[in-house]
């Protein structure tokens, strides 16, 4: 059995620079897609673009297993909020083999930092699925009349 992950930066700034905050946006953008909604794709797209991320890196997170734009602990990042989002038939979704591949990219304080900004995202799916946020309006203007 593998113990978790403990301690971290905050999930969404990674300040101590353990999680590129790139790595972090494009995990936040895969999320999106997974469960099919435009408003977190549409937020967190145009968060990567703010930050400098080019068109090919951000077209290409929704077929990121044959795309040539990332880097090997982007992919590893990547394969872990698909395995926890996507249904497994098999049962466990995060294999041991896929646990192990992330250890090889980072440190036990990187991999909290990465579960926890999954962890993150997920919290926010609930609100996008069911409130239904309108792309390009503020947090702060979507519900008000």
């Amino acid at each position: 059995m593998r113990a978790p992950p403990t301690g971290g930066p905050s999930p969404i700034t990674s300040t101590d620079g353990t999680i590129p905050q790139a790595t972090i946006s494009l995990v936040q953008l895969r999320a999106g897609q997974i469960v099919g909604n435009t408003y977190l794709t549409v937020l967190h797209a145009g968060n990567l673009r703010k930050a400098g991320e080019t068109e090919e890196r951000i077209t290409a997170v929704a077929s990121w297993r044959d795309a040539p734009y990332f880097t090997d602990a982007e992919r590893i990042a990547l394969a872990l909020v698909e395995a926890v989002l996507a249904p497994n038939p098999a049962g466990e979704r995060v294999p041991d083999e896929l646990y192990a591949q992330a250890s090889e990219h980072y440190d036990d304080k990187a991999l909290a930092t990465l579960t926890m900004a999954i962890g993150q995202v997920c919290f926010f799916i609930p609100l996008a699925l069911i409130g239904k946020p309108l792309p390009g309006v503020s947090p702060a203007g979507q519900w008000r009349e």
